[in-house]
């Protein structure tokens, strides 16, 4: 719990190496995660090739700490692997939207399981949604086979003494947590409440001093679909979405 209330995105890390025996820990405990019907429809790439992080840093949109980070995570969802196990019963497996999601959501869970063992641990971490950028790139450098994809990386690391990162606000409890039903009240006190304590938060970091630090990003990542082409990419990938 503690992990969980202190913890902020480390992007500067040391050069002190993660020992294979603590990220082996990290990682066979975090197989512990919960999964939809057991299916564990997911993988983890453990990345520490400095050209392969180089390159993902590119892949991700120049994100210079995937390259600086002592091991970067690829946490991928995959229906290759049930296939495989369907075909043992010569049953030919019909995927769909459902086993999509069932994958990416076992993906999540089990990143957010090494995230927070990782953190328990005095490890630093980041997570990279840009690795969606470039899909079927990032899949031929990690050598994915069909019906699989990355769905976000972390970057993994001791954190740099000298890099302080002070604490983001969060939506307020009343905006995210709903009791027995959904509800639909105004919320726009509320969202302007946020967006000052944010507006605070980056004033003090002497970020930007707009004053609609929440809601003015957010409008601006919606006004046109974000990465239109990750539908058409993950067709190619194998997915079927029926």
């Amino acid at each position: 719990m503690n992990s969980l209330k202190n913890r902020v995105s480390i992007r500067q890390y040391s050069e002190q190496e993660i020992s294979d025996e603590l990220l082996g820990e990290i990682l066979d405990c975090s197989r512990r995660a919960s999964t939809s019907n057991n299916f564990q429809a997911y993988s983890v790439i453990v990345v520490r090739d400095p050209a392969t992080k180089q390159r993902l840093t590119q892949l991700t949109g120049g994100q210079s700490h995937v390259a600086d980070c002592p091991v970067f995570l690829a946490f991928c969802a995959d229906l290759h692997r049930l296939r495989k196990a369907a075909q043992l019963a010569d049953v030919d497996a019909k995927t769909n939207l459902e086993s999509f999601l069932v994958a990416t959501v076992d993906a999540a869970l089990v990143g957010g399981t090494v995230q927070t063992v990782a953190e328990s641990r005095g490890l630093g971490s980041v997570m990279i949604g840009g690795i969606r950028n470039h899909p079927l790139e990032a899949a031929e450098l990690l050598n994915l086979p069909s019906e699989a994809y990355i769905v976000f990386g972390m970057c993994l690391g001791w954190p740099d003494a000298a890099a302080t990162s002070s604490q983001k606000p969060r939506l307020q409890q009343e905006l995210v947590i709903h009791r027995e039903t959904y509800r639909t009240a105004d919320i726009t006190p509320k969202l302007r409440e946020y967006d000052e304590a944010l507006a605070h938060h980056y004033d003090q970091k002497g970020g930007s001093n707009s004053t609609h630090a929440w809601t003015g990003p957010i409008s601006q990542h919606f006004a046109e679909p974000r990465r239109a082409h990750l539908r058409p990419c993950l067709n190619q990938m194998g997915f079927n979405f029926e």
